[in-house]
């Protein structure tokens, strides 16, 4: 995932923030007032690391100087520059050109953007009470400042001046152009003065009603924990997960075994647990967690998103949300997942009628549950393909998988290298940096791999940019990625599963988007690019991870360096398209969820929300008591509290891209150097800066098909 964990309102503002603040023609009042908010600012520098750029190489933040009290100030003095640039470019005498107005207005914001990547990433990474406080006093100030500038009259008039004369304009600077013109239409600037002081309000209300959702789900990672005090509870279970639950306990300071929720409906334990009613009580702890504080806030966001659509003249989220995006339309999005939804489901029936003989075999006469689901999936899968999961482990070691398997892999593919930074600071002793080099020796950026779950970090995986790419401000890339692998006890080797080791090729796919950045201007930098484009290099990196060449090389013994025996790996490969039944239903399930939430008219009225999901659910035949959603609404961060609202459908949408490239990389002979270097340049290198599907056609020679997908999913 890509992600950004500051709330939605705000993050879309601060797309603004770029970096130097070089004025151009400009009144000596106006000039006046930025140089003394300079001077404030360098007065204070000595104090507050945040105000200065990094001395670190790329400017790398410094997080071993990073105070939580720094953030306040130079938020606040983050703001007061930018504030100060806007005005110079609105009253600018000169006529409005794409430098002294939109190249200005790119270049704002050095000190904002500094704070808030700070910031915004290390609130998913290691929060605590002092973040959480931030946030809120904050929040509603950053959403004012965005506010301040999409509705800035003076503003718009003179992007929209440029924008009328892109015909003058090629390449990125017309690419850029369109978007800033986009972003404020869609953020209100056209609206009358009256509908815009409705947009603040809502604004205000829809940022601090996100962060809320955000930061409670962050306490249920903390509070919704199982705690289990008889060890024969956790049958099962290996002696290192056992292991695992006990360090939990202790670091928690409680007795016993502790279970931690991942951010998933299901969770992982359940696939090894034989206990039924532990299984039961974590099932209904992870699908329940967050209703009495999230519940409400699902109605009001959903509301206000709605009242927010109807202002800019949408007649619901979906609509005005998919407007910029690959799909453009609802009716679009509910095509591709209402086509889907018959062919999973009857697909997932056929694997819980396996999953049922098993559990007769088993010698117990209950139907199934959901929360039997995975543990009988397990032994249908073990008894299916001779599969037993405590011999795969040892055979995919962290570091072997990570050095040996993702980093060979790249090299590979597009002939980087990559050197361990342990000079660098880092936001946790888990977390390794690491410098990339091209196969010339010149530097790509930098990469930083936080690998473990611990209390204080976000659920789930992602990527994110400390320092993106762009040529205008002369910066290489910074980016991380975030997992949360249970950590194992003390001296013990982290032993991946099959997933986890897909997630973190999944996660690096990411990286290299943003590593691989080759564009002018940052807000085109990257994965800049619209939600169901930007998972598609993450998927199509998840491929490689089973590629026979790749696999060989990673996936051996951690204790005497064997290779995985050749029945063993076919047997783990084969088994990968077990249970895609329930895998594409649980998805489809949330992403139509997201959907009709989001598809609501702003006089819908919502009192229940568990009786909408349920309704929902029905309405496109997934209404399936033993397969419920991959996220439910109050622990949906997608959908609620994070960037995807509208939008969990594009992991479908590019998994069919990630396919069809996949597939089409096997007829040019799959792993070279050749399809690598064709797809950074195509794909990889361009961010946003073009349009994305003639970018793929460029690599392609095509449209993507859906064909490789359904195979892949054992659709077809």
């Amino acid at each position: 995932m890509r992600k950004s964990l500051i709330t939605t309102a705000v993050t879309a503002a601060l797309l603004l923030s770029g970096c130097s603040k070089e004025p151009t023609d400009s009144t000596s009042a106006t000039a006046s007032a930025l140089s003394s908010t300079t001077q404030s600012s360098q007065a204070n520098m000595s104090d507050n690391i945040l105000l200065q750029p990094s001395t670190l190489q790329f400017q790398a933040p410094q997080f071993d100087k990073i105070k939580a009290s720094d953030f306040i100030p130079a938020f606040t003095q983050g703001m007061a520059e930018q504030q100060a640039e806007i005005s110079l470019i609105t009253q600018n005498s000169a006529p409005a050109t794409f430098e002294n107005t939109i190249v200005a207005l790119e270049k704002s914001g050095e000190l904002l953007d500094r704070v808030r990547r700070a910031f915004n990433n290390l609130s998913g990474l290691i929060s605590d009470d002092n973040f959480i406080k931030i946030e809120e006093e904050i929040v509603p100030k950053l959403t004012a400042h965005s506010d301040n500038m999409f509705l800035d009259a003076a503003l718009f008039a003179r992007i929209e001046t440029v924008y009328k004369n892109k015909a003058a304009l090629s390449g990125e600077a017309l690419r850029l152009t369109e978007v800033y013109f986009s972003q404020f239409e869609r953020a209100g600037a056209t609206l009358s003065e009256a509908d815009k002081a409705k947009m603040r309000t809502l604004n205000g209300e829809l940022a601090k009603l996100e962060s809320s959702f955000s930061q409670n789900i962050l306490k249920s990672f903390k509070e919704d924990v199982i705690v289990v005090q008889d060890k024969a509870q956790l049958a099962g279970l290996s002696d290192d997960d056992i292991a695992s639950l006990a360090a939990a306990a202790q670091g928690a300071g409680k007795e016993g075994y502790m279970i931690t929720l991942v951010n998933t409906t299901t969770q992982p334990l359940l696939a090894s647990l034989e206990n039924r009613e532990l299984r039961q009580k974590i099932w209904q702890a992870s699908a329940y967690r967050a209703v009495d504080t999230n519940g409400p806030l699902n109605l009001q966001i959903a509301k206000l998103r709605a009242q927010k659509a109807q202002l800019l003249g949408y007649p619901n989220w979906a609509a005005y949300t998919l407007t910029d995006q690959m799909a453009k339309t609802p009716e679009a999005v509910y095509g591709i997942l209402d086509d889907l939804a018959p062919k999973a489901l009857a697909k997932a029936k056929i694997e819980a009628q396996a999953i049922q003989a098993e559990i007769i075999k088993d010698g117990k006469d209950f139907t199934l549950e959901a929360w039997d689901w995975a543990f009988y999936a397990e032994k249908v899968r073990q008894a299916r393909f001779d599969l037993d999961p405590s011999l795969v482990k040892p055979y995919f070691e962290y570091n072997t998988v990570l050095n040996d398997g993702l980093f060979f892999a790249m090299n590979k593919l597009y002939g980087i290298s990559f050197k361990r930074r342990d000079d660098l600071p880092v936001w946790h002793k888990d977390v390794s940096a690491f410098e990339i080099f091209n196969q010339d020796g010149s530097p790509v950026g930098l990469f930083y791999l936080d690998p473990y779950a611990r209390e204080g970090k976000q659920g789930g995986a992602w990527m994110d940019e400390l320092v993106s790419q762009s040529e205008l401000k002369g910066t290489k890339p910074v980016v991380y990625n975030a997992l949360n692998i249970p950590k194992p006890s003390e001296g013990q080797p982290t032993l991946m599963t099959f997933d986890e080791v897909s997630t973190l090729f999944h996660e690096f796919g990411h990286a290299i988007h943003g590593l691989f950045s080759n564009v002018t201007y940052p807000s085109l930098a990257g994965t800049a690019t619209a939600r169901d484009f930007v998972e598609f290099p993450s998927q199509a990196n998840e491929d490689w991870s089973i590629d026979p060449h790749i696999i060989a090389n990673y996936a051996k013994h951690y204790q005497t360096g064997e290779a995985i025996p050749a029945e063993l790996l076919a047997k783990v490969l084969k088994s990968q398209a077990f249970n895609q039944g329930f895998g594409t239903t649980e998805y489809l399930a949330a992403a139509l969820l997201d959907m009709e939430w989001h598809s609501i008219s702003a006089d819908t009225e919502i009192t229940d929300g568990a009786a909408f999901e349920k309704q929902a659910l029905a309405k496109h035949g997934l209404d399936y008591a033993p397969i419920a959603a991959r996220y439910k609404s109050t622990y949906f961060s997608h959908s609620f509290g994070g960037g995807y609202s509208a939008g969990y459908y594009a992991y479908l949408w590019t998994e069919v891209f990630a396919a069809d490239s996949f597939s089409f990389m096997a007829t040019q002979g799959g792993l070279n150097r050749e399809n690598g270097d064709k797809y950074r340049e195509a794909i990889l290198s361009k961010g946003n800066s073009q349009d994305l599907m003639q970018n793929y056609i460029k690599f392609t020679g095509k449209q993507p098909s859906t064909d490789a997908l359904l195979k892949r999913r054992g659709l077809l």
